[in-house]
This record gives structure tokens, C-alpha cells and sequence, in this order.
């Protein structure tokens, strides 16, 4: 059985910042792409990063410059540290499994439940 399981969210005054963990049972995370999501209130879920199974990553516009992704293969584990929160950053973060990075949720196989990142203002 496959588990992604987040951490490392909360609630943040705007600049601040937060480092994202999600960890994987089940799989070997080296095989795989990964990535983040995050979805807000009424809102569709959108891509924030991704890194590819040899360190390649890709950015949605809003947070480069921002946010890291980063991965640990010993600890099949990936992280992602936000920096200069914005409240336009609120939202579940979600973390994924698939084979590729691609910035559209439809070719990640595995999700996680997702982390709640409140940032105030």
C-alpha cells in the first residue's frame, strides 16, 4: 500500500517561513517523480513544484524565486521550503507520486491528505 504523509504546515505572518516534508511508505520515492500541489477554498487544485527522479525541478510563476523543492532518496522523502509567504499562499498542500514532473494533477498516480499553510496578513 502506498502512503504519502505531509508535514510541516501551520499558520505564518506574511514573509515568513515554512519547510514542507512528505514522506513515502510503499514505494521506493528514487523511482518516482514528485511533487506539490495546493488547492485553497473553492478553488481547482494547482501546481506548485516538482523534481524529476535525477533533481530537474519546475516552478509555477507565483512561487519561483520563493520556494524549493528538494528531495532525499535515503529518507524517500521530499521537501519543499517557502519563503516570503504571501496570504495568497494559504491553502492545502498536497504532495504526489508519478512518473514524470508534469505541472497537471492527471499523471500522478499517489496523493497524500495534504497539509493546511495559513498565511496571515
Amino acid at each position: 500500500q502506498v502512503r504519502l504523509v505531509e508535514s510541516g504546515g501551520g499558520l505564518v505572518q506574511a514573509g515568513g517561513s515554512l519547510r514542507l516534508s512528505c514522506t513515502v511508505s510503499g514505494r521506493t520515492a528514487s523511482s518516482y517523480a514528485m511533487g506539490w500541489f495546493r488547492q485553497a477554498p473553492g478553488k481547482e487544485r494547482g501546481f506548485v513544484s516538482a523534481i524529476s527522479r535525477s533533481g530537474s525541478t519546475v516552478y509555477a510563476d507565483s512561487v519561483k524565486g520563493r520556494f524549493t523543492i528538494s528531495r532525499d532518496n535515503a529518507k524517500n522523502t521530499v521537501y519543499l521550503q517557502m519563503n516570503v509567504l504571501k496570504p495568497e499562499d494559504t491553502a492545502v498542500y498536497l504532495c504526489t507520486l508519478g512518473p514524470v514532473p508534469t505541472t497537471t494533477p492527471a499523471p500522478y498516480a499517489y496523493w497524500g491528505q495534504g497539509t493546511q499553510v495559513t498565511v496571515s496578513s
